[in-house]
């Protein structure tokens, strides 16, 4: 199992996100990824950095970590664009590195769309979308994962020859998945916090919070958690620690800590 982390890019600062791809690559990280949200969900005072221009700049400051979306969403930008986006992303990085997670969106992020002028339509005409985004990039060779836990996703995923994102999914849903799936990769991802004692794990949950699917503990118990998701058949976890705007470096080697627990 590859072990990932998203980037820090509900921010202003894009250095924030450009020092947590530098750690994430230097402490043994497999991969790292960007939302693709215009604000954070539910929070359009706050700003967002643009997921490709994001990953663009990390993959010029690195040689080794994949980058991808997680998740691109089909209809902000027109297909033939999001494609350009993703080949552009691939000769940026030097071909091989990249990952293309792509969704539909849902009801929360529909405010976004509507905010800028994209237009939102029905579920079936953004499934539609995606399929057909998904399978050009399979036959482009670039690697996908279609986001979603419906069975509408994974009938999409399936036509278009696409591994899945369970974002928040329990190991139960990952091995049902990974057996609907047949050889097509199954990924989870999902927040977490991870202290590196009981400690430091208690003054996190004081500071952030319960929410649900969040993955919570010290490194044992979080290496623990994704241990048993990797028995179940995710192929990648990719975790997204919500101390890591505040503390980018602490947050992502923390994370790193967890790799080395889980081998």
């Amino acid at each position: 199992m590859k072990l990932g982390i998203t980037l820090p890019t509900f921010t202003n600062d894009p250095s924030v996100a450009l020092r947590a791809a530098a750690t994430a690559d230097a402490v043994g990280l497999d991969g790292v990824f960007a939302f693709d949200h215009l604000w954070p969900m539910g929070s359009p005072g706050r700003p967002a950095l643009w997921s490709f221009g994001v990953l663009a700049a990390v993959a010029v400051r690195t040689e080794r970590v994949h980058v991808g979306t997680l998740v691109a969403r089909v209809g902000l930008l027109p297909d033939e664009d999001l494609l350009a986006a993703f080949a552009a992303l691939e000769d940026v990085s030097g071909g091989g590195r990249v990952i293309a997670g792509v969704g539909t969106g849902d009801h929360l992020s529909a405010p976004e769309n509507r905010a800028y002028g994209a237009a939102y339509p029905h579920a079936a005409a953004r499934l539609a979308g995606v399929e057909q985004v998904a399978a050009a990039l399979v036959c482009a060779g670039v690697p996908t994962w279609v986001g979603g836990r419906s069975a509408a996703t994974r009938d999409v995923a399936a036509r278009a020859g696409a591994g899945r994102n369970l974002w928040g999914a329990g190991p139960d849903e990952v091995a049902a998945a990974q057996q609907d799936g047949a050889a097509l990769p199954v990924t989870w991802g999902g927040q977490v916090l991870v202290g590196r004692d009981v400690g430091a794990r208690d003054a996190l949950l004081s500071r952030y919070g319960r929410r649900p699917g969040l993955v919570a503990g010290t490194v044992q118990e979080v290496a623990a958690h994704l241990a048993v998701l990797r028995a179940a058949g995710a192929a990648w976890c990719v975790c997204a620690p919500l101390d890591y705007i505040a503390a980018p470096d602490e947050a992502v080697e923390t994370v790193g800590l967890v790799r080395e627990a889980i081998t």
